[in-house]
């Protein structure tokens, strides 16, 4: 596929989501069929409750990531400068969208050297997807997108279900959990690896921290649903009939998280896929998640200033501490030992 080609499906996948479709978003989350029980005498300091956490030994004053988020050349230096000064000035992590566009042409999307000037001092992340690392230069790919970020660790995404549905998608996966293991034992930084909205299950989460990945985000269904948008894009009635039908497929966030949370009880997971709110992180957070991710709920703001975005996550992060004070909890340690009611219930995750 061409350079433009790759550059102009971005674009789309950028304008279905900024359009806000209904029928691109998948089923809930499962975060919604769950409430904390309210403390009426928290006997606490709003203003004193902590929210820090860290990623790769980096310290974070809240436990937010932004997500991988991409669109067309033009755009994307605006977004991605927008997202990384707003991570510095918030203290947050920021992971980029695929950068196989600007690796494997001329269009770099402002995905360069300069977001690390931007945001010395947060974790940044490359983001590649599976599927390329099994081409003869899949290794030098990853290479380059940490080496052109200088990126505390690369994100590989899988998105099989996109791919299948996308005429001009991958098909061909046989191989794609090797080449994940050959890249970690390659790379030299941590490897994280994310659904793109249809989850982790505990078996594929095995699976990856047996091959060396470090860190897991389930991106569960709640989110974006990606194959909507692949049939919003969909060039004959057939191919949009195909992909409309997994529209609300995949694994929601609050079942993957409980699922590979008990079965990794100790690797470092991260939850996106529906995290509207600082209460949805609130309850992630419960829930087994160390840091949660969000990418189309700031991606409006990213378009228009970097003080949009800061501006948003300062709602979200001032909506977490107060899910904090209303459970009595005065850190992230406390809150996962707060009652949390409903159809997802999970024992409390205990860091």
């Amino acid at each position: 596929m061409s350079e433009h080609d790759l550059s102009r499906r971005k674009d789309d996948h950028l304008n279905i989501v900024l359009d806000s479709l209904d029928d691109a978003h998948g089923a809930g989350s499962g975060l919604e069929a769950l409430r904390f029980e309210h403390c009426a005498l928290p006997q606490l300091s709003l203003d004193e409750i902590d929210l820090g956490s860290h990623l790769l030994g980096i310290s974070l004053r809240a436990p937010l990531l932004i997500s991988s988020m991409t669109g067309g050349a033009q755009r994307s230096t605006a977004i991605n400068r927008h997202l990384a000064e707003a991570a510095q000035a918030l203290g947050i992590a920021m992971g980029v969208g695929s950068q196989r566009v600007g690796l494997q042409g001329g269009s770099d999307q402002g995905l360069t050297g300069e977001l690390r000037r931007l945001a010395p001092d947060i974790p940044l992340l490359g983001n590649l997807g599976a599927a390329q690392l099994l081409g003869p230069d899949g290794l030098d790919l990853a290479h380059r997108a940490v080496d052109s970020l200088q990126a505390d660790a690369l994100i590989i995404h899988l998105n099989p279900l996109q791919e299948a549905v996308q005429a001009e998608g991958d098909r061909d996966w046989r191989g794609v959990l090797d080449a994940i293991a050959r890249t970690v034992d390659s790379l030299g930084v941590p490897v994280i690896v994310k659904e793109v909205g249809a989850g982790l299950s505990a078996q594929v989460a095995r699976s990856l921290v047996e091959a060396g990945v470090q860190v897991l985000d389930v991106a569960g269904q709640g989110g974006t649903s990606w194959a909507a948008v692949e049939g919003h894009r969909a060039r004959t009635p057939a191919d949009r009939e195909v992909a409309m039908a997994f529209a609300g497929w995949g694994i929601p966030t609050a079942i993957s998280l409980v699922n590979v949370r008990q079965a990794l009880p100790e690797v470092k997971i991260i939850a996106s896929g529906g995290i509207r709110n600082g209460v949805d992180a609130a309850k992630a957070l419960h829930l087994g998640a160390d840091l949660v991710g969000q990418a189309a709920g700031v991606l409006q703001a990213a378009t228009v200033s970097t003080q949009a975005v800061i501006d948003h996550f300062e709602i979200m992060i001032r909506q977490l501490r107060i899910a904090c004070f209303c459970t009595g909890s005065a850190n992230l340690a406390a809150l996962r030992q707060a009652r949390l009611v409903g159809s997802y219930q999970s024992a409390p995750y205990r860091s």
